[in-house]
């Protein structure tokens, strides 16, 4: 393009994003977050820090521990926690109450959820199925599974999950956006074919829940597990969550039986017998300080519909797509997320050379991303907080970026 044409192509999408962000209905909930003037795209690894968060653990800290100490297990609701936040996750990934508990972390969960799975699919069937584009921890975790069963760890891609099945399948583990790329798998496509072939399927939502909707009880899934501190913005650490399908729950068997999940914790008896519902996906002491933060940066979600969330998302990312193909030069970068909507979750990734100081480069002015090695720029799209306009200064900033390293 000649310097004209870039000049009235960049007012034009400049113009475009102050209208689009002045149709947002979502566009009041930036206001609810602790931000500066930069872009955050990077919401999909921590989200941001809704701004009412310190004060309500400042009062964790100082009243509630401070002060009630003890009598906070009780009189502040901290034994019941777990299950209570897992019920305001609930509605954001589509499942009903009483099937999610909050705690420990994704990996500790994705641990719990394939070793119960391996055990409600019963005998005969000895194969654990695993995303070979998996997050490393899942894969990591799943082949510790596989080990401790005795069953035997079959890596595949998730389009080749339905070829890969039989009557040897017992659990199905995978991610429902690949972390890399920014791709969306088929979960009742595929939740589907595993039940056809007498699996148990287990989902691992850390890249969806709070970006699109996830359809946990309408698709039947069996188990899932996700973080909280990507879209959810719970904070760093924030604890994770596991979700039980209520027809599982008799019999989930959890390899982690803490006296947190006993029927009568504090029997103290040297026997287990484990709780009904999703206390059985507790284990130890719940970490409060964490959970309760937790419970707090939730209340941004008051109000908002998750088909608004994912409207927004896939707009975003269309707009960001197209300034980016404006601005930059051809060649330079390549997206490798899916273009159609039914296959991109709510990030863009791009390969680029010299991604690492690029991404570098960005961060510097202000356009914060993050970067999988060797070649991959990561922009997270959160829809609460991130507005049309980042997304067009984000796709300039990255062209002059790349202008800059092309003549150095």
């Amino acid at each position: 393009m000649s310097e004209t044409t870039t000049a009235t192509t960049a007012e034009a999408l400049r113009e475009r994003a102050l209208k689009l962000d002045a149709a947002d209905p979502l566009a009041d909930r930036r206001e609810l977050f602790a931000l500066d003037d930069g872009v955050y795209l990077d919401g999909n690894s921590l989200g941001a820090l809704p701004a009412h968060v310190p004060a309500r653990v400042q009062d964790v800290l100082t009243r509630q521990w401070g002060e009630l100490r003890i009598r906070s297990w009780d009189e502040s609701g901290w034994w019941t926690a777990p299950e209570r936040i897992g019920d305001r996750i609930a509605p954001l990934v589509g499942a009903a109450a009483g099937q999610i508990v909050v705690g420990d972390s994704t990996s500790v969960n994705v641990f719990k959820a394939v070793v119960a799975a391996a055990r409600i699919a019963g005998e005969g069937r000895d194969e654990i199925l695993v995303d070979a584009t998996t997050f490393p921890t899942d894969g990591y975790i799943a082949a510790s599974a596989a080990r401790l069963t005795g069953h035997r760890l079959v890596p595949v891609a998730p389009a080749d999950v339905p070829a890969a099945l039989g009557p040897r399948t017992a659990v199905v583990l995978l991610n429902h956006v690949d972390y890399r790329s920014g791709r969306l798998h088929d979960l009742p496509g595929l939740t589907a074919a595993v039940h056809a072939a007498g699996g148990v399927a287990v989902w691992d939502l850390c890249h969806s829940a709070g970006a699109l909707p996830v359809g946990l009880d309408e698709h039947g899934v069996d188990l899932a597990v996700g973080c909280t501190y990507k879209y959810l913005n719970g904070g760093p650490g924030s604890p994770a969550y596991l979700y039980v399908a209520e027809r599982h729950q008799a019999a989930f068997d959890s390899p982690l039986p803490g006296w947190n999940s006993h029927a009568d914790p504090f029997g103290m008896t040297p026997g287990y017998a484990p709780a009904d519902g999703s206390v059985r996906g507790r284990v130890g002491t719940p970490d409060i300080i964490s959970m309760l933060t937790l419970e707090a940066a939730l209340d941004v979600w008051d109000g908002v519909a998750v088909d608004a969330v994912r409207a927004k998302s896939l707009a975003l990312t269309d707009f960001f797509l197209e300034c980016v193909e404006a601005y930059v030069p051809a060649g330079r970068v390549t997206s490798v997320t899916p273009a159609a909507h039914t296959e991109r979750g709510s990030q863009v990734a791009l390969r680029c050379d010299d991604a690492e100081p690029v991404m570098r480069r960005l961060i510097e002015r202000g356009v914060v991303g993050d970067l999988r090695r060797p070649d991959v720029l990561r922009f997270g799209f959160t829809p609460l907080y991130v507005g049309f306009a980042d997304a067009e200064r984000a796709a300039r900033v990255l062209a002059e970026v790349l202008a800059g390293e092309r003549a150095a």
